[in-house]
C-alpha cells in the first residue's frame, strides 16, 4: 500500500498550483463515491433479510414516528 501511496504524492507533488486545484473537485468526488460505496457494501454485510423495512411498511410507521406538531 505505501507503494500507491508515495506514488500519489510524487505525482501531486508535480501539479501547480493551479492544476492543483482543478484536480481537487475530481479527487474529492472520487473519494465521496468510494466512501459510498463502501457504506452500502458494510451495509449489504451487516443486514440480513427482515431487518429492514419495506417502503409500505416504513410509510406506515412514519405518521407514528413524527412528533406531533407544536402549536404556538
Amino acid at each position: 500500500m505505501s507503494l500507491y501511496r508515495s506514488r500519489a504524492h510524487h505525482l501531486i507533488d508535480r501539479l501547480s498550483d493551479a492544476e492543483l486545484e482543478k484536480f481537487w473537485s475530481v479527487l474529492e468526488t472520487a473519494y465521496s463515491d468510494f466512501y459510498m460505496l463502501r457504506a452500502i457494501e458494510d451495509g449489504r454485510r451487516a443486514h440480513n433479510p427482515g431487518d429492514t423495512l419495506t417502503r409500505e411498511e416504513a410509510m406506515q410507521l412514519l405518521p407514528v414516528l413524527q412528533p406531533a406538531p407544536r402549536s404556538l
